[in-house]
């Protein structure tokens, strides 16, 4: 599913006005699709709805939505702001099904606004459409804050998610508080920089148009957005194929998935080596192990400092064990010549979680990368060093954690990290690496994960709500996950061991990154579904990482728990 800015969308429309796919025809399939959201997620019929009719083709795809629900036996009421309703036929045929209709500059003190939004169960936004890029004043102003303050219905950030509702949402318990369904963007939001109006009305569903729009995966604008549905009106898929950037959908990531043939053997999913964990970090070498194993590897192979054995192993039975030397618990510079011996083994390489930034792990970090001249060869002489980097055989790299900041004060690392690494930064560790502040990278998410994808000639992912996995070659993906319950230690972790994983199963780096992210994201999003977003750890992603696999590959749902959304 490709993501736009306003512009793109304007120009997809405009192409497919030149085909046989014409504005109205478009504008007929908006409204439908906004109709038929309501009429299946809102269980709208027999209920009052109350829609808000702007100027532009955004006020037309509400009279739409208006005629759709009418005529399915709803009881709607029309209240139109600055509208010119001459030659309008989509008015015509709201006026001809002798619909209520309140003009607003006739509605003295909006007592008739007032009015109906406090009978209304369904409030529908269509005043604004994209491409706002000035403030909201005026009369718009005062009918926004006069329909905002009847709905104020729920704590500020309750039950909002980018994903399609499981239907049928939950109705209002009363009817002084409806639920509010947005057309295309909430009025106010900006569909490009996310920024939002203060007079915005936040919406509980946005059936947005075509694809979904950049704006819309940015905050603030995610957090009014509420939950989102893809509407298609009509686009030949021929004009959406040029675009490079995609949000993540099951389809996508079903079709990722490894195969898993009846004559299977453990060589057949592949085997992962994970260097991971220290004296003070055994979680994170437990959470990436168990994570790894989750998504299917055949072997999964912890390299960890000798201590660390008794505690992970006693806890994680399928995995197997390489004791590494180490320096009071940390891994030390000696453990490349363990792993030179068995490196060539596996398919696949984790780097990071939990192995601390101590002096003796980043010279073995250090070297183990072939960094030569970042680090002192310490106890084991330049000679030990050379020898054992010429049996050293790196497998397909995932760099996470500890080793990405290793890395960060390291200079030159670019230059000579394998081609097709992952590298897997959440915003703090990407300021770290780049020099840029954390609140430059958050407000360039998309930008700043492409841009370092080209120059470090890697696959870079950043984490956070909507991460974002670039190639260098430009292919993008954002992933529609923004789950408060994943902001908890060891939960990046969890991600790292999925990616590798996958990547031993003999996925591309991107392909890795992508799909791992997903299922991550997915098992979060049940996770959340079970035992909610506050106290949620990221143990309670591992048992729910072969479930996410299940629920795509069979294409259900487990429970009520909304897959990410898709095209409706």
């Amino acid at each position: 599913m490709k993501i736009v800015t306003t512009e793109e969308m304007r120009h997809l429309e405009q192409a497919a006005d030149a085909t046989d796919v014409s504005y109205d025809q478009m504008m007929e399939s908006a409204g439908r699709a906004v109709a038929l959201a309501c009429q299946r997620g809102l269980e709208v019929i027999g209920c009052p709805v109350l829609v808000l009719v702007g100027p532009g083709n955004n006020g037309g795809d509400g009279l739409v939505a208006a005629r759709y629900l009418a005529q399915a036996g709803t009881g709607v009421t029309c209240y139109i702001w600055k509208r010119n309703v001459e030659d309008d036929a989509n008015f015509t045929r709201v006026e001809e099904l002798g619909l209520p209709v309140i003009w607003a500059e006739e509605d003295e003190g909006w007592e008739g606004l007032r009015q109906r939004a406090g009978e209304a169960e369904v409030i529908i936004d269509a005043l604004l459409g994209t491409g706002v890029d000035r403030p909201i004043g005026g009369s718009l102003r005062e009918l926004l804050e006069v329909v905002g303050g009847i709905v104020r219905r729920r704590k500020e950030g309750e039950g909002r998610e980018l994903a399609i509702p499981s239907f049928p949402l939950s109705r209002p318990s009363s009817p002084m508080l409806p639920l509010v369904v947005a057309v295309d963007v909430p009025s106010g939001v900006n569909s490009d920089t996310g920024a939002v109006d203060p007079a915005t009305l936040p919406a509980d569903l946005t059936v947005t148009f075509g694809c979904p729009k950049v704006g819309q995966l940015r905050f603030p604008a995610a957090e009014v957005v509420g939950r989102l549905t893809v509407a298609d009106i009509g686009i030949p898929p021929e004009l959406l194929q040029p675009l490079e950037l995609e949000l993540a959908s099951g389809d996508m990531i079903r079709g990722l998935l490894p195969q898993r043939p009846l004559n299977a053997h453990k060589g057949t999913f592949g085997k992962a080596l994970l260097v991971v964990g220290s004296v003070n970090y055994t979680g994170a070498a437990y959470l990436a192990g168990a994570a790894a194993t989750r998504v299917g590897t055949g072997l999964v192979t912890l390299a960890l400092a000798g201590p660390l054995h008794p505690v992970i192993a006693s806890k994680l039975t399928e995995a197997t064990y390489l004791i590494l030397p180490h320096d009071l618990g940390v891994i030390a510079p000696e453990a490349i010549r363990v792993l030179a011996e068995k490196m060539g083994d596996y398919d696949a390489l984790l780097l990071g979680p939990g192995i601390t930034q101590e002096e003796p792990t980043v010279e073995f970090v250090r070297w183990l990368l072939g960094l030569r001249g970042a680090g002192r060869p310490g106890r084991i002489g330049f000679r030990a060093v050379e020898e054992t980097e010429k049996r050293l055989q790196l497998p397909p790299l995932v760099i996470d954690a500890d080793a990405l900041n290793i890395l960060a004060r390291t200079e030159g690392w670019a230059e000579h990290l394998p081609q097709g690494t992952i590298l897997t930064p959440h915003p703090g560790e990407l300021s770290r690496l780049t020099g840029h502040s954390v609140a430059e990278i958050n407000d360039r998410r998309i930008e700043t994960a492409r841009e370092c994808a080209r120059e470090w000639n890697q696959v870079v992912m950043l984490k956070g709500a909507f991460t974002v996995v670039a190639s260098p070659d430009d292919r993008t993906i954002v992933q529609p996950f923004a789950n408060p319950g994943l902001a908890s230690g060891g939960t990046g972790d969890v991600l790292a061991g999925a990616i590798v994983g996958l990547r031993a199963q003999g996925l591309g780096p991107f392909e890795a990154a992508v799909a791992g992210a997903y299922l991550h994201g997915l098992a979060g999003q049940l996770a959340r579904e079970e035992v909610g977003d506050a106290g949620m750890v990221a143990g309670d992603l591992i048992p729910r990482l072969p479930l996410a696999i299940q629920w795509l590959r069979n294409g259900r749902r487990a429970g009520n728990n909304p897959l990410p959304f898709q095209p409706s």
